[in-house]
């Protein structure tokens, strides 16, 4: 079986994001947020079988892991209100998704994040996700502010609450940010890449291995910058006197090959081969 570990609803129905505007723009306006729309399970599974569905057969696939768009996630949007009724209507849509096709797409839950509001906020989206729509994982944003890091670094105690569900549930957490409202950054050609290499550090020097010694991360677009400069990792973890990276870091991270370019997979591949020390 071939799995897609990273697969968004990109192509989600347009009242689904024409009521996310609306929802933003009765925020800013001190309003209460309209109604969420009706959608049919034709009009989602239209979305689907020309979307991502012939992708899947066209490429070979067998299931894709599935998750709310990561732009669209939009934690810097509104508050922590916003935030929750947002992601309640993207991870149903998802779940619709999986329900219609349950032999090609499995969920994955979208947080209700906002900066400066405790993952705790989190817990029970965690829980109704798993228990009622059967997702297998989390997409975790390190950054909820949108590219101005407001927010305390994974390796804080902060994040222990959802690192604490993780573990009770056997979940993964792929570390994915959002759009970034930083005219510094590009969501796509920047920021993403930051929020990869960014987790991924913050996570090899802290002791949430040690503390959670289970858990799982996915540090997803082939792992930002790590694997092309692991070196550099690994003699960060020296000077740290953290001990081999290899052993510090590989029971718990993962990277995907979400790079699309077959030469940079390649490229990923032989930097990554074997990890030597």
């Amino acid at each position: 079986m071939i799995i897609d570990c990273h697969g968004h609803y990109t192509t989600a129905p347009p009242p689904h994001e024409g009521w996310r505007t609306e929802q933003i723009e009765a925020h800013k306006a001190g309003k209460p947020p309209p109604p969420r729309p009706s959608m049919t399970n034709d009009e989602i599974r239209q979305t689907i079988e020309g979307g991502q569905l012939r992708l899947q057969r066209e490429r070979g696939t067998d299931l894709t892991i599935f998750s709310p768009r990561a732009a669209g996630m939009g934690h810097h949007l509104g508050d922590a209100r916003t935030s929750e009724a947002w992601a309640s209507a993207c991870n149903e849509l998802v779940h619709r998704v999986c329900s219609q096709f349950p032999k090609n797409f499995i969920g994955v839950a979208m947080l209700p994040q906002s900066a400066g509001v405790s993952p705790k906020n989190c817990l029970p989206e965690i829980d109704r996700c798993v228990n009622e729509y059967g997702f297998v994982g989390i997409n975790l944003n390190p950054d909820p502010s949108g590219g101005h890091w407001q927010d305390p670094p994974l390796s804080d105690r902060y994040w222990y609450p959802v690192y604490e569900k993780m573990v009770e549930y056997e979940i993964p957490a792929m570390i994915h940010v959002s759009a970034a409202c930083n005219p510094a950054y590009h969501t796509t050609g920047s920021h993403y890449l930051n929020g990869d290499t960014v987790g991924f550090n913050q996570l090899m020097i802290s002791s949430v291995f040690r503390d959670f010694p289970t858990i799982k991360f996915i540090i997803p677009h082939g792992g930002g910058a790590v694997p092309y400069h692991w070196g550099r990792f690994r003699g960060l973890a020296q000077d740290a006197k953290l001990g081999l990276l290899t052993d510090l870091v590989l029971r718990n991270i993962f990277f995907d090959t979400c790079v699309y370019h077959l030469p940079g997979q390649a490229t990923r591949a032989a930097s990554t081969a074997a990890y030597p020390e």
